[in-house]
């Protein structure tokens, strides 16, 4: 596993947070809700922050304290984007990938790579919402942790 920033952010309690990249208008208010309420209680949320709603979350905690870990599904790149320089110098953002840096694409497959490790550190799960029949709904009934819908 690659990884730049706080390691030590893998021994607190994390929550993960998945969100289907197609969601009814009526979840979106709810999943930002969460987010705030996240960042408000100070809990450490894991996730990919890959479709729009977790890429929203994610600017929402990142206004906040508390620690966030950020789980790719490709490699890590050369330069970290300049919106994690200072959470990460802060001690609060640790970017995990467990693929190198040739792998630079996200597939469907990295994705769910991903996904599964996300679930492995994981302490309790989160799902904004999972598409009827997607690869977040197959996923999520095989998961033996909690699991909190938003909805």
């Amino acid at each position: 596993m690659n990884l730049v920033g706080n390691k030590e952010l893998l021994s607190i309690c994390k929550t993960a947070f998945f969100c289907s990249r197609k969601i009814p208008a009526s979840v979106v208010l709810k999943c930002y809700d969460w987010a705030i309420e996240q960042r408000e209680n100070g809990v450490c949320v894991i996730s990919g922050f890959h479709s729009q709603i977790e890429k929203d979350v994610l600017h929402y905690l990142l206004k906040g304290k508390q620690p966030i870990i950020l789980v790719l599904a490709r490699g890590l790149k050369e330069k970290v984007e300049p919106e994690f320089e200072k959470p990460i110098q802060e001690g609060r953002l640790l970017i995990i990938s467990p693929f190198d840096k040739t792998v630079n694409r996200v597939t469907e497959q990295t994705a769910e790579t991903r996904n599964k490790l996300m679930i492995e550190l994981a302490d309790q799960i989160t799902i904004g919402y999972a598409s009827p029949g997607g690869q977040l709904g197959r996923l999520i009934s095989e998961i033996q942790k909690p699991i909190y819908k938003i909805l």
